[in-house]
């Protein structure tokens, strides 16, 4: 048996959305799984679980898989649901070089190694008990280069993943970049001609595609502060190769309003209950 499914629990469709089908002269649908995933809900995968478990109702019936619902059906899920979402944890990690994001590949480990209670902030103020079941779909939202340093979010929440590395996801991420150019490494800021950092900051493409405006400036006279809302693979350093700017070192410190901070290389805490991307 199932949960109970109480009137508070509901959530009912408030906006259209663009991408729905329309069979025959009926009203537009889309599907369930993806329909509440652009409400917030959860991901399309953990949709598909729920409904699966018998644990997601469209206005009242039991839902199928794959089903189709309007604008204005209303979706409602069971408490086990909410109480799973509850469990399911955030991670932040300051990357060291030598890591990759995802899965290990050429001999390099994934940064979610790490992730052990040895390895935990002392400063972590989450009440969040460590539990081996943790590391279960603990996956990484977005990349960070093997060569780079900084923030990497592991999440098993698909909310978080839609979030930030979404289709439609416009976060920022702030990085420091050290920088040289040809000889000089000193004072980089003096030699850089200033019509190369407008290039840097719109008018450059990566693979023929032209990138999004981005936020470049110099942070002291070595290095350089790049914002970015996109994350092509290895972006900024293909980028400063393009002006003539070799990287001697890249660290991202921020990801929509969550930041490193003072967070130890190698370590990792909780994101906290009060943190929003």
């Amino acid at each position: 048996m199932t949960a109970p499914f109480p009137p508070s629990g509901a959530r009912r469709i408030p906006k259209p959305v663009t991408s729905v089908t329309s069979p025959g002269n009926g009203p537009p649908t889309i599907r369930l799984n993806k329909r509440m995933a652009e409400l917030g809900m959860c991901s399309r995968r953990e949709a598909d679980d729920w409904i699966d478990r018998g644990w997601v109702r469209v206005n009242g019936k039991p839902a199928l898989m794959g089903q189709p619902v309007s604008l204005s059906d209303r979706i409602e899920v069971a408490q086990q649901a909410e109480h799973q979402q509850r469990q399911q944890v955030t991670i932040l990690i300051n990357k060291p070089v030598g890591y990759v994001s995802g899965q290990a590949e050429d001999g390099h480990e994934p940064a979610v190694v790490l992730v052990q209670p040895q390895n935990r902030w002392t400063e972590c103020n989450s009440r969040m008990r460590w539990g081996h079941e943790q590391l279960r779909g603990l996956a990484p939202a977005g990349r960070l280069d093997i060569d780079s340093i900084g923030l990497l979010v592991l999440t098993q929440d698909g909310r978080v993943a839609r979030q930030l590395i979404g289709e439609d996801s416009a976060m920022e991420k702030e990085y420091l970049v050290r920088v040289s150019y040809g000889a000089e490494t000193v004072n980089v800021q003096g030699a850089f001609p200033a019509d190369q950092l407008k290039r840097l900051c719109h008018g450059l493409s990566l693979d023929g595609v032209a990138l999004k405006p981005a936020q470049v400036a110099w942070q002291n006279p070595e290095q350089l502060r790049f914002v970015l809302k996109e994350g092509k693979k290895r972006q900024i350093r293909r980028m400063c190769e393009q002006v003539g700017l070799f990287v001697t070192g890249l660290k991202r410190v921020r990801i929509g309003r969550v930041n490193l901070g003072h967070l130890p290389v190698g370590q990792w805490r909780y994101l906290a209950s009060h943190e929003r991307f």
